[in-house]
């Protein structure tokens, strides 16, 4: 195992936890009782997918870390999830946003590493495509109905995508790891998967009757490990019970 093949594993874990996370918030809180429902499935694949990456990740790296323990007892330095997934809920139409920008990206990801010359990534990624498919359907259309909706949506969801989208550059960033991946055919270039997200994006907007946001600084760091405060918090609140008591069975 190299150690390139168990960063992608993290970095694929762990934006699907932290996004998971932060879906999970709005349980109970949602606008409308079946936005609440569809909220909290998503967090549930999207739990269930990193269920299948760090597990897999568990076993490659050999040193006994189940996904519990790489879900409740690394640090913030250590999770390996872009920026944006981190970001907080905020208003409905932030969340959408938020969603719609990662679904555009993870699910051409999804479908190109279900290609991957590594049969366990490749069939894990054909299984969360699935799901993944139904997640960009969703918050495509919640864009499309608050964009080109009444003047206050229309005004909050352009604010909302002009927000977010200083994080969207780091989907797009290759480094030494995404090199090496793309070298052994086990991942796409990010770079490749720019074009197709923009495509989509444009569509959308364009439905949406929203602008899309113009050139602007990208963040950038999470997929090395370098955060916002945001993580910490999240966190904190995600890891307590296993922090607190260590090793309890129910």
């Amino acid at each position: 195992m190299s150690a390139a093949q168990l960063e992608l594993l993290l970095r694929l874990g762990d934006n699907a936890l932290v996004l998971a996370q932060r879906l999970s918030e709005w349980c109970g809180k949602g606008p409308v009782l079946e936005e609440d429902l569809a909220t909290t499935n998503t967090a549930l694949d999207l739990i269930g997918q990193a269920r299948l990456w760090f597990g897999y990740a568990g076993e490659l790296e050999g040193k006994g870390r189940d996904e519990d323990a790489l879900a409740y007892r690394r640090d913030a330095h250590q999770f390996r999830n872009v920026l944006l997934v981190e970001q907080p809920n905020g208003h409905y139409g932030d969340t959408i946003a938020r969603q719609f920008y990662f679904d555009a990206f993870h699910l051409p990801l999804l479908r190109a590493l279900s290609a991957s010359s590594n049969a366990r990534i490749a069939e894990i990624a054909a299984k969360s495509a699935k799901e993944a498919a139904y997640h960009l359907e969703r918050s495509t259309d919640w864009v499309i109905r608050l964009g080109d909706g009444t003047e206050e949506s229309h005004r909050r969801m352009q604010q909302s995508v002009d927000d977010l989208w200083m994080y969207t550059g780091e989907f797009f960033d290759a480094d030494a790891v995404d090199r090496e991946m793309t070298a052994a055919g086990i991942a796409p270039d990010p770079a490749a998967l720019r074009e197709p997200w923009l495509a989509m994006v444009r569509k959308v907007f364009a439905e949406a009757t929203l602008a899309v946001p113009g050139e602007a600084w990208m963040q950038r760091g999470g997929k090395q490990g370098v955060h916002t405060e945001q993580l910490g918090f999240l966190l904190a609140e995600m890891q307590y019970l296993q922090r607190a008591y260590p090793d309890a069975k129910w």
